[in-house]
């Protein structure tokens, strides 16, 4: 019965659409073209850096510039070429089911950074663009890796107080000040924070300011520490 569907409806690239040998994977040039991280990496973001992966962790310029709220980070992908792509798709095109490989890469980039009993929560969405949307791609990501990790997941552990612009084309600067104080923890969430660590999940990160806001605010009900993780890193060179 397998072969049989296999033969009707064959496994296709989730980025072109050409024949490939598995579900939900990605064919050879589509593969080339999308930045999987490897190596040394900063360990508080994850973006790449030049030299060696060691036992040492290192931090690139902007983690040593500005003070993370959160402990560790990692991300899968650089976001350029056809990474850019897929999450667009993501995000915009209505094609929720990239969320299925994307959080198996995630959750092989973020081994490093899991601890026991860590909880994993998505950044929000404000009801109103999800109302819009209709799923949150950072709450599908989350719930991947936690899957894949073998985590607790908690989809609404943080909310979005007011809906904030979206961040494209602003400066670090006004990406901090655009989302100050926009997220908090769940009220009725508080028990399932205390004294844990969490991870916090989404689809890019540029400056870090969504992240270090859900940081904040997880540190403030009482987490014992955040780490985080995005499906791609917006990098200098990109």
């Amino acid at each position: 019965m397998q072969s049989a569907l296999r033969l009707i409806f064959p496994p296709l690239c989730i980025s072109c659409g050409a024949l490939v040998e598995s579900d939900f994977a990605l064919c050879g040039p589509c593969w080339r073209d999308t930045h999987f991280i490897s190596g040394l990496v900063c360990d508080s973001c994850g973006t790449p850096l030049p030299g060696e992966e060691g036992s040492e962790t290192v931090q690139c310029d902007d983690c040593l510039t500005l003070a993370r709220p959160w402990g560790r980070g990692r991300a899968a992908l650089l976001y350029k070429d056809n990474a850019r792509r897929l999450i667009l798709s993501l995000k915009h095109g209505d094609r929720a089911e990239l969320a299925r490989p994307a959080a198996g890469w995630m959750a092989r980039a973020a081994a490093p950074i899991l601890v026991p009993g860590m909880l994993v929560a998505p950044i929000p969405l404000h009801r109103w663009r999800l109302l819009h949307r209709r799923y949150n791609q950072a709450a599908l990501l989350a719930k991947g890796v936690a899957r894949a990790a073998g985590l607790d997941q908690c989809p609404d552990l943080l909310l979005r107080a007011r809906n904030t612009p979206i961040q494209d084309g602003k400066g670090a600067e006004a990406r901090f000040a655009n989302v100050a104080g926009a997220l908090h923890v769940h009220p009725g969430r508080g028990a399932l924070i205390k004294a844990r660590h969490v991870l916090l999940v989404d689809d890019v990160m540029t400056s870090g300011a969504t992240l270090a806001a859900g940081a904040e605010a997880c540190l403030a009900a009482g987490a014992r520490g955040v780490s985080v993780l995005v499906l791609a890193r917006v990098a200098k060179d990109a």
